[in-house]
C-alpha cells in the first residue's frame, strides 16, 4: 500500500471520527497495543500502552451511552475541538502504524480535517435516518456500527 493511499485512509478515518469522538481512537489505541499498528518508537508510541487504550475505551463507552440519552449537538464547539484532536490522533496512528507508513504529521492533519468535515456532515444523515426509522436509537446504533466497522476495516487494510 502506498503512503498516499495510507494518507487517504487517514482522511477517511477522520471522517469516521466525526460522529464519535472516542471510539475510533480507542480502536487505534488497542490496535497499537496488540501490535497491529506499529507506532512503537514514534511520537505516538505512548498510545500503544494498555493504560491509554483502557482509558480511551472507558471514554468511548461513556460516549456511546451518552449519545443515546443527551440532546447536546455534536457541532457544539468544544465537541468539535475534541473530535478534531482525536481525529488527529486517529489519522496519525493510521499513518505511522501502517505496514507501509506515511508521515504522521500529514496523517494527523488529514485526520483532524476529516473530523471537522465529518462532524457536521454526518449529523443531517443521522437525523434523517432517525426520522425515517421513527426513533433515534436505531439510527444511533447504525451510526455506531458504521463508525466501529469502518475504523476496524481501515486498520485491517493498513496493518
Amino acid at each position: 500500500m502506498t503512503p498516499v493511499l495510507v494518507l487517504a485512509l487517514a482522511l477517511v478515518a477522520g471522517l469516521l471520527n466525526g460522529p464519535r469522538t472516542f471510539a475510533p481512537v480507542a480502536l487505534v489505541a488497542w490496535s497499537a497495543a496488540f501490535g497491529w499498528l506499529d507506532v512503537a518508537g514514534t511520537w505516538l508510541g505512548w498510545l500503544g500502552a494498555p493504560a491509554p487504550a483502557a482509558l480511551l475505551t472507558l471514554l468511548a463507552l461513556g460516549e456511546l451511552y451518552g449519545d443515546k440519552v443527551t440532546t447536546r449537538s455534536r457541532t457544539w464547539l468544544p465537541g468539535m475541538i475534541a473530535r478534531a484532536v482525536m481525529g488527529a490522533l486517529v489519522g496519525a496512528g493510521i499513518a505511522l502504524g501502517a505496514s507501509d507508513p506515511a508521515p504522521g504529521g500529514w496523517g494527523a492533519l488529514l485526520g483532524a480535517l476529516g473530523a471537522l468535515v465529518g462532524t457536521p456532515a454526518t449529523l443531517p444523515l443521522r437525523l434523517a435516518l432517525a426520522r425515517r426509522l421513527g426513533r433515534d436509537l436505531p439510527a444511533a446504533l447504525i451510526e455506531d456500527a458504521i463508525v466501529i466497522g469502518g475504523i476496524a476495516a481501515i486498520i485491517a487494510l493498513v496493518a
